[in-house]
């Protein structure tokens, strides 16, 4: 990609990792105005002050990220990618469809929480147990692989990428401040659970899904095992030749470990666990001597 562009709401705290962002070609930092951002999005799909509006009522800033990436996105077009993740290959071949999004294995999709079908439930209450086991079991990932196509394929919006004014990002915003307030402030209810619906609405030919293995070759709860130690660490066999970047999931059981990562304990670790053998393999500045 030509450039990356670190959008920021706050002032970054100085410290080696503001320093590295700092000193890398290529990398542009941009404090963001959300308000002002969401008033020019909101000007050009005619919205009043709906966006800000939601904006203030929002205390997650997970929440407002969800919010702030599309009306971004909305404005400059571009890929988005969320801070938990490792781009492992070029996302030019990406680039040739008007909007894209990932998708990952779930146990829960919406309609299943609806449903009364006790067939429905019994079936996903089978592959929730058998998640969780493998989550905990040394290797479980590799278990895994063999069933996940038993279970739902959901949008998620860690990762997205459309053209300037996107009809799709257009019909999320609209679709953002049309929820009613109380579901506006549930957890997920802006981001994946929302891309889901847009998902069912848009054509096929707006918003290409990607499919798991493209961003989230581990999926939720398995995404544990990034972080698990392990005798013999497998990294080809996690990767596949598709996969463009790896969302390793930091607020999903692995965020005791996000503290504990810096260069030495990727260099400490990465013979015994996926994720510093991720890194490593990945950021070349890990690899040059020092």
């Amino acid at each position: 990609m030509q450039k990356i562009i670190l959008h920021h709401t706050d002032e970054l705290e100085d410290g080696p990792q503001l320093r590295a962002l700092i000193s890398t070609a290529g990398v542009t930092l941009a404090r963001t105005e959300p308000l002002a951002c969401l008033t020019e999005a909101a000007a050009r799909l005619d919205l009043g002050d709906r966006l800000t509006e939601l904006y203030q009522r929002l205390t997650s800033p997970v929440m407002r990220s969800d919010l702030l990436r599309v009306a971004i996105l909305y404005l400059q077009g571009g890929v988005y990618l969320d801070l938990d993740t490792i781009t492992v290959g070029s996302l030019l071949p990406l680039l040739d469809v008007p909007a894209f999004a990932g998708s990952e294995f779930i146990v829960w999709p919406q309609f299943v929480l609806k449903s009364r079908s006790l067939a429905l439930w019994s079936k996903v209450l089978a592959l929730d147990l058998a998640r969780k086991l493998l989550r905990m079991m040394p290797n479980g990932w590799i278990l895994f692989q063999r069933i996940e196509k038993s279970y739902f394929v959901a949008a998620n919006n860690a990762i997205m990428g459309a053209e300037p004014k996107s009809p799709v990002l257009a019909a999320y915003l609209k679709a953002m401040v049309s929820l009613p307030p109380a579901r506006q402030t549930q957890p997920y209810a802006l981001g994946p659970e929302l891309l889901q619906e847009i998902v069912e609405q848009m054509p096929g030919t707006a918003l290409t899904i990607q499919e798991p293995r493209v961003f989230f070759p581990l999926g939720p709860e398995i995404s544990e095992h990034w972080f698990r130690a392990s005798g013999n660490v497998h990294l080809n066999k996690v990767l596949f030749p598709e996969t463009r970047v790896v969302h390793w999931y930091a607020s999903v059981r692995g965020k005791s470990r996000v503290a504990q990562i810096n260069p030495d304990y990727v260099k400490a670790h990465r013979s015994t666990q996926l994720y510093a053998a991720l890194a490593y393999a990945n950021i070349r500045q890990l690899r040059l001597p020092e």
